[in-house]
């Protein structure tokens, strides 16, 4: 199995280093190149007014977030394809993957239980339910 093109959604928590950790390692044995992809969810209200500027704040963390993943992949020699996207993040996800071809999506899981996880839903489960893209969840803990 080659892995040419490796997709690591993100959030720009800390909970995806375990993940990304995963993609570079294997990037780096099977010569792959990382997308680092953040969706800013359309579905939650981030759009405000600064001056005569308006400013959608999830725009702004997600390319502050691809643009770390893009510095660590350079610090290690790995090419990494960087983008920011606005949708529902489940389908925004496997589009891309669609869209690109990738080979492996790698996701962190969050490690919510009980009702968080019931209100929340899980982006990870649901993606790993919807796309036909082999999917890697690991634990944000590294395991």
């Amino acid at each position: 199995m080659a892995y040419d093109t490796l997709l690591v959604p993100t959030d720009g928590s800390e909970a995806v280093d375990p993940a990304l950790e995963h993609a570079f390692n294997l990037a780096d044995a099977f010569d792959s190149t990382v997308h680092a992809l953040y969706v800013a969810d359309t579905n939650r209200d981030s759009v405000t007014l600064i001056g005569t500027d308006v400013v959608d704040a999830l725009v702004e963390v997600g390319e502050s977030a691809v643009a770390s993943i893009v510095e660590r992949g350079e610090r290690r020699g790995i090419p990494v394809v960087d983008e920011v996207l606005q949708g529902d993040p489940v389908s925004t996800i496997v589009d891309y993957a669609d869209r690109h071809r990738a080979d492996l999506i790698i996701m962190s899981s969050h490690g919510r239980r009980g009702l968080p996880r019931y209100l929340l839903g899980s982006v990870t489960e649901r993606v790993a339910r919807t796309t036909d893209v082999p999917v890697m969840i690991v634990s944000a803990d590294g395991s």
